[in-house]
């Protein structure tokens, strides 16, 4: 992925009132959903173990889009499977380019 522009950053809120901190590292479309590739954003400190999400975007309101979890195990896998596919292709880019 270009880092050319910076990162993208969102705040979700879960149903409890969390606020959460999001870098978005990866968007896509798939079957006429979004799904984005997210993780915590960084606070500084160093994390030995970076976990990846995927999110869907089920519906939007006033404040943006509704992001939710994928609770199907295959539309998760494909959609993990997209996005991996994204990323090795951005990387074949940039190597190019180089």
């Amino acid at each position: 992925m270009s880092d050319n522009y910076g990162s993208d950053f969102i705040t979700i809120v879960d149903e409890d009132g969390t606020e959460f901190e999001l870098e978005v590292l990866s968007t896509l479309e798939y079957n006429g959903s979004s799904y984005m590739a997210v993780i915590p954003a960084s606070d500084g400190e160093e994390e030995t173990e970076l976990e990846v999400s995927i999110l869907k975007s089920v519906e939007e309101d006033d404040d943006g889009p509704i992001l939710c979890a994928i609770e199907d195990e295959q539309e998760l896998e494909t959609v993990y499977n997209l996005f991996m596919d994204q990323m090795y292709e951005e990387d074949e880019i940039d190597s190019d380019e180089e």
